[in-house]
């Protein structure tokens, strides 16, 4: 099974445990070069980051790129420029889980909850967001389902808007909830230290 493999390859990968500002980072170093880093909550155990890095073909390492959590350079670039500050107004999309729930916010969209439209293509393993008025169009995969190859269901999807912002929900299946807590009972195991190489961990 799928999510046997994907676990199989979390236990081979080797691990790291960094505790700092009241978070649990974690990064895991994959037999075929590759890395992923996990910024954990410590109180709540909720994931904040995470993020993966591919070997360069050029030059060692290639950068990091973000599945789940904040996407920091854009906010950054927002406070160099006014003529960048201006498309701050455009929509930002970024995904934030919750325990039961993969869960993406697409911030600056001032449309009323009617306009849109989000739906899943099982074929093409993805879900869509559609605006009525044309406005925003928005393909986004579930990696976590794609790692497992679990299927895609649309029962799961919801989506409500508040505040400017979208907020479109997948309830986790079963399989990922196990999993999930498997993983979090194997990262808790790892002996944190409050030094080493920070950015291999966290940047």
């Amino acid at each position: 099974m799928a999510v046997q493999s994907w676990t199989a390859l979390l236990k081979a990968s080797t691990k790291t445990a960094l505790i700092h500002d009241g978070k649990r980072n974690i990064h895991y170093l994959f037999t075929d070069g590759k890395e992923m880093a996990e910024e954990y909550d410590l109180t709540t155990d909720e994931l904040i980051v995470r993020k993966w890095r591919s070997k360069s073909t050029l030059k060692g390492q290639g950068p990091w790129e973000i599945e789940v959590g904040e996407p920091v350079p854009s906010t950054v670039a927002c406070l160099e420029s006014d003529v960048i500050k201006e498309n701050c107004s455009n929509p930002v999309f970024m995904r934030k889980d919750t325990k039961t729930s993969f869960l993406w916010r697409v911030r600056n969209l001032p449309y009323p909850k009617e306009v849109y439209n989000i739906s899943v293509e099982p074929d093409q393993r993805c879900c869509i967001i559609r605006t009525n008025n044309k406005k925003y169009y928005k393909k986004f995969n579930v990696p976590d389902l794609d790692r497992s190859q679990l299927p895609l269901d649309s029962s799961a999807l919801n989506f409500t808007h508040a505040n400017n912002t979208l907020i479109v929900s997948y309830k986790k299946p079963k399989e990922i909830l196990t999993l999930e807590h498997e993983l979090l009972r194997e990262v808790k195991k790892l002996k944190g230290t409050n030094e080493g190489d920070v950015d291999c961990k966290t940047q």
